[in-house]
């Protein structure tokens, strides 16, 4: 948390963050389909009058009417806007930006994340065998899937005040500033939000974890993280908490030092084995990763069951298609 070494998680646990985040968005997009709605046949105003006229002034034949053409096209008349003056509502534009924009949002944090975590060395994108991560440095491994998903994310999210604005500067029935604006702001913002969807794919299709990194920052940090067990278990054996406390206090600043300001590895456990408060603690037994992690394997099972799966069916021939992104 903070960025700053805190209780330790799954890959798999924090993975399943990044999924729920995308499954929220799935969810808002296919609420927004299913609430669509057919504008009708209404004229210039939305009154309907240039049909009445058409009709002879039978009401009715133009209640039918507007049934036959919403049933044309395959639109439920229920389905239509109850009112509308010369085009639907704006709003409605507003919405659908809206909903791609936390899709985005959900996309641009998890490879946010995944950066972040590249530059930690526990994490990282596929990396092409002849892929160059640097023009001027040759050794870098840039993730340079993620930052141009972000960069196409960041794109989609900033394009939903266009909605909004468009939305709200509508004068009466309608005026026809909103029409440049929309033709560019929703195609735009479905084609980059799909080019980001497609560089995501490909990364967790080639997603690599390096287990021996993370095992390498959990032996930095379960030292710290473990003193609180420390001070339990020397308690048990009858120490005084209050002088076990002190000494952890006393050389975990000690530890922490020499980590930070002389670059040397954690030494917390060896200066706790020289304290006879802990004499005959089994102190690299309490620096098992595992008891640290609560139940995240078991929510990790739960969401893929529970969330995940019932996704993947609904959709599975669309999972289907691998897309196809260019280094």
């Amino acid at each position: 948390t903070h960025f700053q070494p805190a209780q330790p998680t799954t890959v798999g646990k924090r993975a399943t963050l990044w999924a729920q985040d995308l499954a929220i968005a799935l969810s808002e997009i296919e609420g927004r389909i299913d609430g669509m709605r057919l504008r009708g046949l209404r004229g210039a105003t939305g009154t309907q009058a240039s049909y009445l006229g058409l009709l002879g002034g039978d009401a009715a034949k133009v209640e039918a009417l507007e049934r036959s053409f919403a049933a044309k096209l395959g639109w439920p008349a229920d389905r239509c806007w109850p009112v509308c003056g010369q085009t639907y509502p704006r709003l409605v534009d507003a919405q659908i930006l809206s909903s791609l924009a936390i899709a985005a949002a959900a996309i641009h944090k998890c490879c946010n994340d995944l950066r972040l975590l590249a530059n930690l060395k526990e994490i990282e994108e596929p990396f092409e065998a002849e892929q160059i991560g640097s023009s001027a440095m040759a050794y870098k491994r840039n993730p340079m899937r993620c930052e141009r998903a972000t960069g196409l994310a960041r794109f989609v999210m900033n394009l939903s005040g266009n909605g909004l604005d468009t939305a709200a500067t509508q004068w009466l029935e309608r005026t026809l500033d909103d029409s440049a604006n929309r033709r560019l702001s929703l195609p735009e913002a479905f084609l980059a939000l799909d080019g980001a969807l497609d560089i995501l794919a490909n990364v967790f299709g080639g997603l690599v974890v390096h287990r021996a990194s993370i095992r390498a920052r959990l032996d930095a940090e379960l030292p710290f993280m473990a003193s609180e067990d420390i001070l339990l278990a020397a308690t048990a054996r009858g120490a005084d908490r209050q002088h076990a406390h002190e000494a952890i206090r006393v050389h975990s600043q000690a530890a922490g030092h020499a980590v930070k300001s002389e670059g040397k590895p954690n030494d917390l456990l060896a200066r706790l084995r020289d304290e006879s408060l802990f004499a005959g603690l089994d102190l690299d037994g309490l620096l098992d990763a595992s008891a640290y992690i609560g139940r995240a394997p078991e929510q990790v099972d739960a969401f893929v069951a529970d969330v995940v799966q019932p996704i993947r069916t609904r959709y599975r021939a669309t999972i289907a298609d691998e897309p196809q992104v260019r280094v």
